[in-house]
């Protein structure tokens, strides 16, 4: 499945496009892909995350890794879960366990001296959302500061929980893939497989040449050095530009750190990619589409996980879903 990103417009002529409108009522046109894709469509055409190897996450869990069990449940990343094994908060039949240990069926297994009914993870089929986030959300479960989380807008699940792949700060929109399947999110959120974000930027003021090269090449932040892969101008009237930047990192605002490194300032970003999921066209915010089997499996391979073996569906996966409500 292709697609391709939206521009923002500078023309009467392209009032059709409806998808991710701002909020100022700013429109946005076509941005030309070199792939020739289409951005009405959730899948665009990009080289699998690397490196791709094989695994038998969606195997049974008999013989499986407890690391690897509870994190394809969503009780946590394995790194996570292997951190707790090390504090010793993971006990399988009453001893501790290590990050070695394999469940088999009829063991008993703990965690914080809570049990975990582990089996049913085995049989949990993998969900994936392309939820559109607004600005004002914040990406984690419970906020201090009671302000809007992005769980509260997403369906119940029976068994397991949402996992956010990545993150988007508090004043960022766009693209926010969440799925209960914890093995595939780290794949996607690993360092080392280097998959593409993309992003939409409204800046102030002009931008020359010379900072658009040093932006490629590297700057150094207060946690290293850092680059946008690829940056282009995307359009724009009087003295708000937009750009469209990729980088392959998932820092803490690195976008908004790079354009801030040469003093220029950011209005508005939006996340229009996240490796070869795109923000389909017409997804409003606060709602969320949910991937087919056919693009489950598109995931599955660019991960470099075993495809999964699924049951027929209830419901069409491709229903798009409005939040609940309360």
């Amino acid at each position: 499945m292709n697609s391709s990103q939206k521009q923002p417009n500078n023309s009467k002529a392209s009032k059709k496009t409806d998808r991710a409108k701002p909020a100022t009522g700013e429109h946005y046109k076509k941005a030309p892909r070199r792939d020739g894709s289409d951005a009405r469509k959730p899948f665009s055409k990009t080289k699998p995350a690397k490196p791709p190897q094989k695994t038998d996450a969606n195997q049974p869990a008999e013989g499986e890794r407890i690391q690897k069990v509870l994190a394809r449940g969503g009780v946590g990343s394995r790194r996570e879960i292997e951190r707790w094994i090390e504090e010793g908060r993971v006990k399988l039949n009453g001893v501790d366990v290590t990050p070695g240990t394999r469940l088999k069926p009829g063991d008993f297994l703990q965690i914080n001296g809570r049990v975990v009914h582990w089996e049913k993870f085995g049989k949990q089929p993998t969900r994936v959302l392309l939820y559109h986030k607004p600005t004002g959300e914040v990406v984690t479960r419970r906020d201090p500061e009671g302000r809007p989380v992005i769980f509260s807008q997403l369906p119940e699940l029976a068994v397991g929980r949402w996992i956010a792949v990545g993150r988007l700060d508090i004043n960022t929109s766009g693209l926010l893939l969440v799925t209960n399947n914890g093995e595939l999110a780290n794949r996607l959120m690993h360092p080392s497989t280097s998959v593409e974000r993309e992003y939409a930027v409204r800046i102030l003021g002009e931008v020359s040449d010379a900072t658009m090269e040093r932006l490629k090449q590297g700057v150094e932040l207060e946690d290293g050095k850092a680059k946008f892969d690829e940056i282009h101008f995307a359009g724009g009237e009087g003295a708000n530009k937009w750009y469209h930047v990729i980088v392959t990192e998932g820092r803490n605002r690195l976008v908004r750190r790079l354009w801030e490194s040469q003093e220029v300032t950011v209005s508005r970003l939006i996340r229009l990619r996240y490796g070869p999921v795109v923000l389909p066209e017409r997804l409003k915010t606060q709602a969320f589409y949910e991937l087919t089997d056919k693009e489950l499996d598109l995931l599955f391979e660019f991960a470099g996980m075993a495809k999964e073996e699924r049951a027929a569906a209830v419901e069409p996966a491709t229903k798009v879903y409005k939040p609940r409500r309360h």
